[in-house]
């Protein structure tokens, strides 16, 4: 009764704080791994129960999309599927003692990008967008989308920058978008984790569905939060411990 509290506290926790700032695998991930998931298994697992958060939050911010940039969102999500399934094949491929040295680097990386990110956005904002060309935006988009079906930490604000680059400056419709693609990200690589047999059922559906209200109450409420700078603080420092925590292991 106590893990299955833990997995839903962790869940909804981390399907609100991917909804309003990302981050969301800073928790969901290690409450995985504490439950005794392997973890290769445990990140496959986190990938899926962030997905019904990613559908609810875009769901909710569904009327702020709007194309921007120059590739149209049939191209992006395809260039985002594509990418995904690479990432996830990476990772199915990837041993489990290998993962493990991996993931605290992988953490490191997503709490840098996480903490830089509203540099990076103002610095891109500032410039009304980038604006590259097809090909450069199709390459970013491609990047980062392999980056998400191998990892999920830091994704959130990944896209985001990557939106920047490719023209976008409506920051309610680009948290929306990457709503929407991270749903696709998570859809694709979890196909690809189910028929490698790395899903831990019992443990996802009950994070999976306290993600789904957190994501859905998370996008409810982020045009109504004023200082997302403390929730994106307590979102960075929860990630400097998760990282520590893992190079410590």
């Amino acid at each position: 009764m106590l893990e299955i509290l833990l997995l839903a506290v962790a869940g909804f926790a981390s399907g609100l704080l991917n909804a309003v700032a990302g981050g969301g695998t800073f928790i969901s991930l290690p409450a995985l791994i504490h439950a005794g998931i392997p973890p290769v298994s445990a990140n496959a697992t986190a990938t899926l129960t962030a997905l019904p958060g990613y559908v609810s939050s875009a769901w909710a911010l569904r009327r702020e999309m709007q194309a921007e940039g120059r590739l149209g969102l049939r191209l992006i999500i395809a260039v985002a599927a594509a990418g995904s399934v690479i990432g996830a094949i990476l990772l199915v491929l990837t041993p489990g003692e290998a993962f493990l040295w991996i993931v605290p680097w992988l953490l490191l990386l997503a709490t840098v990008l996480f903490a830089a990110g509203p540099y990076l956005l103002r610095s891109v904002q500032a410039r009304g967008g980038l604006e590259a060309g097809p090909v450069l935006s199709a390459i970013a988009i491609l990047a980062v989308s392999i980056y998400g079906g191998y990892f999920n930490g830091g994704l959130g604000i990944m896209l985001l920058a990557a939106f920047g680059l490719l023209g976008y400056v409506n920051l309610h419709g680009m948290n929306g978008l990457k709503n929407l693609l991270s749903a696709v990200l998570s859809l694709v690589s979890v196909l690809t984790f189910i028929g490698a047999g790395l899903i831990a059922w019992e443990q996802a559906f009950v994070m999976a569905g306290a993600a789904t209200l957190g994501g859905y109450i998370g996008a409810r409420k982020s045009r109504k939060i004023v200082r997302t700078d403390l929730l994106r603080y307590f979102v960075t420092g929860v990630g400097i411990i998760m990282t520590c925590v893992f190079f410590l292991k």
